[in-house]
């Protein structure tokens, strides 16, 4: 028994050093700090909590208990205040005393830049993900009801700072409509961060019934979602168009070929992220503006011709 409890000892000194290097940082309880508390609490979860859990059955359960209970108390506390942050955030959004400038800066400092930019290929997600999730709260169980047909991809989200360089591209003038909005983080973040009017599309009846409620809890009343099949929704008003790979072949296609109806009104822009732009860059009626890269996660804007 002694070279177990060898490494359990050595295993014990180590969490109890994390812990405490973590609980001497005041600054990770300033609300400023999100990113830098984001990183914390991974570090809890993945080097304390889960490290705890992977142990054998010690001889020294109290110590190691002990250690178990300084954990989950330091991360109720870091957690309190990212649940005031929020709370903050969205009484401002509600009260609309807000800018989308304003806000873009807010949320790029509580999340920090990291070292994505403007035009980097962003697959994962990040502190401004953690920001964002918080700020619309995903459902406490999955949601999804209906059968899907082959095409039709199952939801991902879109990751939040390829909304953010979206919503940099769209205007008070634009109606920005997403297709396969999911639980609605792209069109409530692109109305908040441009002014644009912002519609949603999506099949699933719950995750619409989600995305309605988080714009009715912010009082969005210039974001909505259209319960409906893409391929059935008039687009007539739309001006910018985002698809972060909804649905694939057929599908796509008889979407694309109702865009292409309004673009023979009007110019519209389209925007993509995902596998599904390698379909917008074969039609003909629209042409790929700045670089024309093959990489399919970059935003890709489309003009219509």
């Amino acid at each position: 028994m002694a070279p177990e409890y060898s490494d359990q000892a050595s295993a014990a000194a180590e969490i109890a050093a994390v812990l405490q290097g973590l609980a001497t940082q005041p600054a990770l309880f300033a609300e400023l700090n999100f990113a830098a508390r984001a990183e914390a609490l991974d570090e809890l979860e993945v080097h304390v909590l889960d490290r705890l859990d992977s142990l054998p059955a010690p001889d020294f359960s109290a110590a190691l208990s002990q250690l178990r209970a300084q954990a989950l108390a330091l991360q109720e506390q870091l957690e309190a205040v990212d649940q005031r942050l929020f709370a903050e955030l969205r009484a401002t959004i509600r009260a609309g005393h807000y800018t989308p400038s304003g806000l873009r800066a807010l949320l790029t400092a509580y999340a920090g830049t990291g070292s994505w930019q403007p035009g980097g290929v962003a697959t994962g997600y990040d502190s401004l993900d953690t920001l964002t999730n918080g700020l619309f709260p995903e459902p406490a169980q999955s949601l999804e009801a209906l059968p899907r047909e082959p095409e039709m991809v199952y939801y991902q989200k879109t990751p939040a700072r390829i909304i953010l360089e979206l919503a940099a591209e769209i205007t008070p003038q634009d109606i920005f409509y997403d297709l396969g909005s999911g639980l609605g983080q792209v069109p409530l973040l692109v109305h908040l961060l441009s002014g644009a009017p912002a519609r949603g599309v999506e099949i699933e009846p719950a995750y619409c019934r989600h995305a309605e409620t988080c714009a009715t809890e912010l009082q969005l009343s210039q974001v909505e979602f259209i319960n409906a099949d893409a391929r059935a929704v008039d687009y007539s008003n739309g001006t910018a168009f985002f698809l972060f790979t909804p649905f694939t072949g057929h599908i796509l296609q008889q979407v694309l070929d109702k865009l292409q109806q309004v673009a023979q009104r009007k110019p519209i822009r389209v925007f993509s992220y995902g596998p599904g732009t390698e379909a917008l860059a074969q039609q003909s009626w629209l042409y790929r503006r700045g670089l024309a890269e093959s990489r399919v996660y970059l935003l890709a804007e489309f003009h219509s011709c």
